[in-house]
C-alpha cells in the first residue's frame, strides 16, 4: 500500500489558437489575425490564409469582422490617412 498514483504524464501543451488582433485594431502586412484549426473564420479582402489555416493581414489597415451566409468573414480595411 506504499504506492502513490502518478497519472499518465501525457498532458499536451496548449496550441495558443484564437483571435490575436481584434476588431478595430490596426495591423501591418503579415501580422497574424487569427490562429485556428480548420476554417472557422474565412479570409476576406485584405487578408490571406496560410497552409495551417492561420489568417494573416495582406495590407495595413483596421481589422473588421462580418458574417456572410453563416460564415465569419475577417477583413482588413485600408485607412486613407496617407
Amino acid at each position: 500500500m506504499g504506492r502513490k498514483k502518478q497519472g499518465n504524464g501525457r498532458d499536451s501543451n496548449p496550441k495558443r489558437r484564437g483571435v490575436k488582433n481584434f476588431e478595430g485594431q490596426i495591423v501591418r502586412p503579415g501580422n497574424i489575425i487569427i490562429r485556428q484549426k480548420g476554417t472557422h473564420f474565412v479570409p476576406g479582402p485584405g487578408t490571406y490564409m496560410g497552409s495551417d489555416y492561420t489568417i494573416h493581414a495582406a495590407r495595413e489597415g483596421m481589422v473588421v469582422f462580418d458574417t456572410t451566409r453563416g460564415k465569419k468573414l475577417v477583413s482588413v480595411i485600408s485607412s486613407a490617412t496617407s
